[in-house]
């Protein structure tokens, strides 16, 4: 009896390490498959991003898009694993974050810009402004900086060294030189459509300039160049930039199927900055 049992029990023995083998490599190749998380804003990220995950997929990355109505969570959840990456935010909002809050998240590529435009009733060009000419800019610290430094751009005026960069907003009083004496008006920047009748020009963001019936591709006189600082990015946690997952994702993201989304979809209010 003894030597028809003992076959038996080593079939028994033999199965069970097999069947213990193959469930350990399930869940490795699981681990190596798992879906990226991505945290996004609702909205026009939230629509990009569906056709990220097409992309992604070809390649064969699977990228779980997961959506936020906040600007707060998203770098909170990054930074605690709870994501893998996300793509809601431009670097200068980055650097205030990781200076708060001491995040490790670093930039890895560029997704899109919504460009601050100047807009115009009586001017078909910036260099159209007349001596003390009256300019209204958004009177939030970020935007105002965005202004301000888009007037730079077109060479309206000129800051002193150092502002407006590395996280330090640059205001009216850190203007250089105003060679045409032009008259800076802060206001809201939900304000900032309807005072177009009674300014030469006004920085709009394109939010609410879309709100308002304007066209940015079309009725800006002057934008924000899509390398802007304010360009849009995909981050990940600084221990994961180089790990081969981050480099299909942007990869997905500067594919032309999602150049085309955005240039069709959005009409120049959202523009690549790949």
């Amino acid at each position: 009896m003894l030597f028809k049992t003992l076959p038996q029990a080593v079939s028994k023995i033999l199965f069970a390490a097999a069947a213990t083998t193959a469930l350990v490599m399930s869940t490795g190749a699981h681990a190596d498959d798992k879906a990226i998380k991505v945290g996004v804003i609702s909205g026009p990220d939230a629509q990009i991003w569906s056709v990220v995950t097409k992309v992604a997929k070809r390649e064969g990355l699977d990228v779980k898009v997961v959506e936020f109505n906040d600007y707060v969570q998203p770098n909170a959840a990054l930074d605690a694993g709870d994501l893998d990456a996300n793509s809601f935010q431009h670097k200068p909002y980055l650097d205030s974050q990781i200076k708060q809050r001491g995040y490790k998240i670093v930039s890895v590529g560029l997704t899109y810009i919504s460009p601050l435009g100047i807009y115009s009733k009586k001017l078909k060009a910036l260099n159209e402004l007349p001596q003390g000419a009256k300019v209204a800019l958004p009177n939030d610290p970020s935007n105002e900086n965005r202004a301000l430094l888009l007037l730079q751009a077109q060479g309206v005026i000129k800051l002193k060294a150092g502002a407006g960069t590395n996280g330090n907003n640059a205001t009216p009083l850190d203007i250089e030189s105003n060679p045409k004496k032009v008259k800076l008006v802060e206001l809201d920047a939900a304000q900032l459509p309807r005072a177009l009748g009674d300014v030469d020009a006004a920085a709009i963001n394109t939010n609410y300039a879309l709100a308002a019936g304007l066209q940015p591709s079309k009725d800006a006189i002057a934008r924000e160049d899509v390398h802007s600082p304010y360009a849009n990015l995909i981050a990940v946690r600084a221990q994961d930039k180089d790990k081969p997952w981050v480099k299909k994702l942007i990869a997905a993201y500067q594919s032309e199927d999602v150049r085309h989304f955005i240039d069709t979809q959005f009409k120049g209010a959202v523009v690549p900055s790949f």
